[in-house]
C-alpha cells in the first residue's frame, strides 16, 4: 500500500466516523427510486442480471441500488468502514453484495471481461493519474459495456466558498495534469452533524480534460454524454461563498458515461 493508498484509508476511516454524507446508506430505496437514484435518464436499460461492479463505491449508496434492481453487484473499495455501510445496507434489504478491499488503480483480482456495468462515483481524483485507473477498467469491462464516473471539473477542482474575492471566485492553483491538492472540506460534507474533531483535509489530483478524454480513447472507450453537475439548486441570488452560490457560477463535478468500442476505435 502506498502512500496514496494509505491517506485514502485513514480519511475514509475518519469521514465514517463523522458521518460524512457520502457515507450514509441508503436505506429507504425502491425500484423505483433506485432506478431514480442511479439513471433518470433511463440511459443504461434494464441491469437485471447484469454483472456490475461498483468501484471505489462504498458507503451503502448505489451498490443496494444496484442490487434492488437486481443486477448481480461486486463493490471494491479501500475503506474497511466504507466496506461495512454497504454490509449494512445489504442486510437491511436482504440482497446479496460481493465486497471486496481494495484499490481502483489494481482490479488484477478479476479476469478480463467480467463486467457489463462499471458504476464509479467520485473517487478518480483521489489518485494521482487517471490513465492507470481507465486502464484496469477496460481491462474487465466487457465489449459494448458501460463505464459511468463522476469526476472533478479539472478547471475548479479545489475552488470554494472561501475564494470569493467579492466579485468573483479566483482561480489560484496552477492547471497541471497530476498536481496535488488539499482543501478543507465545505460545510455540506457533514449536513447537519459537525465532526467532534477536524478531519484530516481532502487530498485530491486534478485530472486535465485532455487527459479525461484523451485516456478514455486510448482504451477504447467513446464517450456517450458528458455533463456538468452541481450542488442542489444553483442560486446566483444567494449569499456568496455558499455552495448554492458557488455552483451557479462555477459546476465543481464532471459526469461521464462512455462505452468500451475497442474494435471501433482501433480499426
Amino acid at each position: 500500500m502506498d502512500e496514496v493508498a494509505r491517506y485514502n484509508v485513514e480519511r475514509w476511516k475518519a469521514l465514517a466516523q463523522a458521518n460524512a454524507v457520502f457515507t450514509r446508506p441508503y436505506l429507504d430505496l425502491d425500484e423505483d427510486s433506485a432506478r431514480k437514484c442511479l439513471d433518470p435518464q433511463r440511459r443504461l436499460g434494464e441491469v437485471a442480471g447484469q454483472d456490475v461492479l461498483c468501484l471505489a463505491a462504498g458507503g451503502g449508496q448505489q451498490s443496494v441500488a444496484f442490487a434492488l434492481l437486481g443486477a448481480n453487484v461486486t463493490v471494491v473499495d479501500i475503506s474497511e468502514a466504507q466496506l461495512r455501510r454497504d454490509a449494512e445496507a445489504a442486510s437491511h434489504y436482504n440482497v446479496n453484495l460481493n465486497l471486496l478491499q481494495g484499490d481502483m488503480r489494481d482490479l488484477s483480482r478479476f479476469g478480463e471481461d467480467s463486467f457489463d456495468i462499471m458504476w464509479h462515483p467520485y473517487s478518480l481524483n483521489f489518485v494521482p493519474d487517471a490513465r492507470v485507473v481507465f486502464r484496469e477498467v477496460a481491462r474487465v469491462l466487457r465489449v459494448g459495456g458501460i463505464y459511468h464516473f463522476t469526476c472533478a471539473n479539472p478547471f475548479l477542482i479545489g475552488l470554494g466558498g472561501k475564494d470569493w474575492s467579492g466579485d468573483g471566485y479566483v482561480l489560484r492553483l496552477p492547471y497541471v495534469d497530476g498536481a496535488e491538492i488539499t482543501y478543507q472540506d465545505e460545510s455540506w460534507i457533514y449536513g447537519d452533524e459537525n465532526p467532534d474533531e477536524p478531519i484530516r483535509k481532502c487530498k485530491e489530483y486534478r485530472h486535465t480534460l485532455s487527459t479525461l478524454v484523451n485516456g478514455l480513447i486510448e482504451q477504447g472507450f467513446l464517450v456517450l454524454n458528458l455533463s456538468e453537475q452541481n450542488y442542489g439548486t444553483p442560486d446566483f441570488e444567494a449569499e456568496p461563498g455558499t455552495p448554492e452560490h458557488l455552483t451557479s457560477i462555477a459546476p465543481p463535478w464532471l459526469i461521464f458515461w462512455a462505452t468500451y468500442r475497442p474494435n471501433i476505435l482501433r480499426k
